[in-house]
């Protein structure tokens, strides 16, 4: 364990001085899982989509899933944010830094500056941590083509308008060191969110939020999953490089009845993500080198809803859909680099039930009929949330 996991002996809210110069508070959130898959976890694929980042299944049994620490920092001009999360592999947990950046305070006029690594606007899911999700695992579409969650270094420019209904307008301008922008290049920005969101309420019991959001980026060397073709052959690792666009959109919903959410409340949610690149595929570790040019349509969506039927009860659904066009000048590479959809739309259904004994607490049991790919499956997935000490605000 590194040294920075020093300060979990201390959760709470404590003073850096008797000056009160600046706060610092302290958080740890504990988000266990058990999972069971009627098909091996480790032939998982997304045909058209190749996988990459933390996109393949959670490992099978019990885990700590996403278990994170939390650290903030209040001064008068400036908020920093910390978050290391403890990830589970193979039965070895080991500790990352996910967060780190500095946030200003008082710039007025509706606007904030960002600079650090920081999860991007590329949609509504990708800025909340997994444990606020109201489903146990990322949807299709976020697992296809964001790898999980896009989380890169940058700075952020973010204004909200001075008006009644919620008007937001922001631009990350990253490294691109993080997937899906590929490796790391060190030739400065390498890509780009512009994101707006509107919202407003509707009367005392019906709220709304839409938005959209347009990655680019130039990227280089964007490794996916690996592939083995048996012997004594190298593993072969699909490799691109070229231009990459996506156009993401996104609507949620809420309602509670008379306002009151704390009794009963709806919320409907739903996000498309439309994905175009242009470039190179490589086979590496092929042995003569594999090539193709490439050209990538993908998309994906999801629309899942959840009833809150009593003050710590909650019911949900959801389906996920995926869709592809690839072409390339040689099928066979497509393929190996798992670019062919093979005949096969990837989509899921998935059901859930949540208990909250507490606001810092959820217990919660969820199944999933997928059909990604040829061998369907079905998956069992129970999952605990509990927080400790101070944790930010999550969004709408």
């Amino acid at each position: 364990m590194k040294c920075y996991l020093l300060p979990i002996l201390m959760i709470g809210s404590v003073s850096t001085s008797a000056s009160q110069a600046a706060d610092v508070s302290y958080g740890l959130t504990l988000d266990g899982k058990y999972t069971d898959y009627r098909q091996d976890p480790e032939a998982y694929e997304l045909p058209g989509f190749g996988l990459g980042g933390e996109a393949g299944l959670d490992d099978e049994g019990f885990s700590l899933n996403h278990s994170e620490f939390t650290m903030q920092v209040d001064a008068e001009h400036l908020t920093a944010w910390m978050t290391v999360v403890f990830p589970e592999e193979d039965g070895d947990i080991d500790a990352e830094l996910e967060e780190l950046y500095l946030e200003s305070v008082g710039l007025g006029n509706g606007l904030t500056l960002r600079a650090g690594q920081y999860f991007t606007g590329v949609g509504y899911l990708n800025q909340q941590h997994p444990h606020a999700w109201d489903f146990a695992d990322a949807p299709l579409a976020y697992r296809g083509i964001w790898g999980r969650q896009y989380i890169d270094r940058g700075l952020r420019i973010n204004w909200v308008a001075p008006t009644d209904m919620f008007v937001e307008l922001g631009l990350d301008s990253l490294d691109g060191g993080k997937y899906p922008s590929g490796s790391h290049s060190w030739d400065g920005i390498d890509a780009h969110v512009l994101y707006a969101n509107i919202g407003d309420d509707i009367g005392a019991e019906h709220s709304w939020q839409a938005g959209v959001s347009y990655y680019t980026a130039d990227v280089d060397d964007r490794e996916s999953g690996g592939h083995h073709h048996g012997g004594d052959e190298e593993e072969e690792t699909p490799s691109f490089s070229g231009d990459s666009d996506v156009v993401g959109l996104n609507l949620v919903y809420k309602w509670a009845p008379n306002g009151n959410y704390r009794n009963q409340n709806f919320k409907l949610q739903s996000e498309l993500f439309i994905r175009d690149e242009d470039g190179d595929v490589v086979m590496k570790g092929s042995d003569p080198l594999e090539s193709t040019t490439y050209r990538g349509d993908q998309t994906g969506f999801y629309v899942q809803g959840v009833f809150q039927f009593k003050p710590q009860w909650r019911v949900g659904s959801r389906f996920d859909y995926l869709t592809s066009d690839n072409k390339g000048s040689d099928a066979e590479v497509l393929e190996e680099a798992s670019l062919d959809d093979e005949g096969i739309n990837p989509r899921r259904w998935s059901v859930m039930l949540d208990y909250a004994p507490s606001e810092m607490s959820r217990w919660r049991i969820q199944y999933n009929r997928d059909k990604s790919y040829e061998r369907e499956d079905n998956q069992i997935l129970l999952q605990y949330v509990h927080s400790f000490g101070a944790h930010g605000a999550h969004t709408y």
